[in-house]
């Protein structure tokens, strides 16, 4: 009986040096091996691709902060809004995260490298950052009292569901 044993245990390592590769294989990668040939997804996910335009904004070489500036940017202008916020000059601080979203876009869009500012793909980052960045100038702008921005049908609306 232990040689039972032990002839499954060798077939069971035998098996498992055996792998059996079940995606196609196409160009080699970065070690020299063949990867898949095809767009399809493999039928198990190894790792993550990184987004487009993931790659550092500065040289290998250049430290930490000067490789991640678009991103060290727009945090320190939100930054900047919020204190401003926080010290009671809310419509320019807000304006100010706004606008900092919205350079966040410019960035996205036309520098080919941003670092961690590079999150999903080029589109859906540029579409999201210049969604909010716009919605938040705009509601800064409206918000009230005296506010820099009058929608007249808004008004109308809010009195016509309020009432």
């Amino acid at each position: 009986m232990p040689e039972a044993g032990a002839a499954s245990e060798a077939e069971a390592v035998s098996e498992a040096e055996e792998v059996t590769v079940r995606d196609a294989i196409s160009a080699p990668d970065a070690q020299g091996e063949p990867r898949r040939t095809t767009r399809r997804f493999p039928l198990f996910t190894r790792d993550t691709a990184r987004p487009e335009g993931g790659g550092r904004a500065a040289p290998g070489d250049a430290p930490a902060p000067a490789r991640q500036w678009p991103i060290l940017t727009v945090l320190s202008t939100v930054a900047l809004g919020l204190l401003l916020t926080a010290l009671d000059v809310f419509r320019v601080g807000t304006i100010l995260i706004g606008v900092a979203l919205l350079a966040g876009a410019v960035m996205r869009w036309t520098l080919p490298s941003v670092g961690m500012l590079a999150v999903r793909s080029r589109f859906t980052d540029m579409v999201t950052y210049s969604v909010l960045g716009v919605a938040i100038v705009v509601l800064a702008l409206m918000a009230q009292p005296q506010p820099w921005l009058e929608i007249p049908f808004l008004d109308d609306t809010l009195h016509f569901t309020v009432r």
